[in-house]
Formats: structure tokens, C-alpha cells, sequence
């Protein structure tokens, strides 16, 4: 079966035009921002619900790390105002943030989500967080039974933000106070000039 190519970190995020429950949305109206564009299996669906409540709770830590939330899924545009209206009246958490409808599935075949002759969705839960530059930094799949960790997205993003910032890595499970890491030596010299004692594939910045 032909599949549809899937995209790779680093690649520029694909350009989109599509309605969501706060207008018309196009991916280029978020340059200058980073942003995270997540897709969800199906509205009114137990794990979804989850997601968007935890979701909408973050929003302001998004906010903070100037990175914006984008939802998609192959549901109608009608479909999802009812099942946001509905979590706003069960659950009292109101989901500002857009949620687009792909319902021609064109979105989620751009992005590598679908097999092109794929008749559902089932599968696809996919989380792409793009820079303010519109490249693909962190591509995260999860399948349709397991939630995403909405405090671990959080993680990724100030970790990505960081490393930009200070040229520097983060090591596992690193949080904001953290120590960084040095990038390994790339050459014998380089090797060579690290300070004695120091392992020259393992140095945590001093500062």
C-alpha cells in the first residue's frame, strides 16, 4: 500500500488554511511563535476529553513559553463545538484554543499521519511542536489508547527553547534549574583541550 511520507525534525512545517472553532486558521498566522498542533483520534471520546482538559488547564504555562496550542481532528467543524461546548458544561473547563476540522483528512495526510488511501483516523494521535520559524523541532506519537503527558510537552518545549537559547543540551529529564550539558568533543584537539578530569563526552555546564 502506498503510504504517505512521513515528516522528519527539522522539516518545514506544511502550510494550511482550515476552520476551527475560532475562525479561519492557517499555519503561516503563527510565525514569530512556536506552536504545538496536536491530533486526536475523535470527539466526545474519553482519552481526547482528557487531553483537551489538561490541555486548556496549561494553556497559560504555554503561554508563558510564548507557544501556542492548535487541536486537529477528522471530525466536522460542527461536531467539535458541541463536544467543546459540552466540556465547558460537564466539566467547567472552557477550551479557548483552535480546533481544527480536517474532515478531507488533507492535513493529517500532509503530515505523515494517515496511509494516503486511509478510509479513518483511528490511530492518529500525533503532536508536532513547530519553532517560531515554522520548522518541525519534536515529532511525538502515542496510539489511540494511551494520553499524552501534557506536563511532559511542556518539559519538551522549555527544553527545546533552552538548548536554542544557551547553545547548550539537556541531559535526561532535565527541568528548568537543571545543569546543562556540554555538546561532546568532535575532534582529538578538541578532545584534547578539555580540561583534565573532565570526561569529554560527559561535562555538565558550571553555570
Amino acid at each position: 500500500m502506498e503510504r504517505a511520507v512521513a515528516l522528519r525534525i527539522h522539516d518545514p512545517a506544511p502550510e494550511f488554511t482550515a476552520r476551527s472553532t475560532r475562525g479561519l486558521v492557517k499555519l503561516s498566522d503563527y510565525r514569530g511563535r512556536w506552536l504545538l498542533l496536536f491530533s486526536h483520534p475523535a470527539d466526545f471520546t474519553s482519552v481526547c476529553t482528557s487531553e483537551f482538559i489538561a490541555f486548556a488547564k496549561a494553556a497559560p504555562e504555554f503561554e508563558r513559553l510564548k507557544c501556542a496550542l492548535l487541536g486537529l481532528s477528522v471530525d466536522s467543524l460542527y461536531a467539535h463545538l458541541a463536544w467543546l461546548q459540552d466540556i465547558e458544561t460537564r466539566f467547567g473547563v472552557r477550551v479557548d484554543f483552535p480546533l481544527i476540522e480536517d474532515s478531507g483528512m488533507a492535513i493529517a495526510r500532509a503530515y505523515g499521519m494517515l496511509d494516503r488511501h486511509s478510509s479513518g483516523s483511528a490511530t492518529v494521535r500525533a503532536t508536532y511542536v513547530i519553532d517560531a520559524s515554522g520548522i518541525i523541532r519534536a515529532i511525538v506519537w502515542y496510539p489511540m489508547t494511551v494520553g499524552r503527558s501534557v506536563a511532559e510537552l511542556l518539559r519538551l518545549i522549555e527544553a527545546l527553547q533552552t538548548s536554542d537559547r544557551e547553545q547548550a543540551l539537556t541531559p535526561e529529564g532535565w527541568k528548568v534549574g537543571d545543569k546543562l550539558m556540554e555538546p561532546a568533543a568532535a575532534s582529538l584537539d578538541d578532545a584534547s583541550a578539555v580540561p583534565h578530569g573532565d570526561i569529554w563526552y560527559f561535562r555538565e555546564r558550571s553555570k
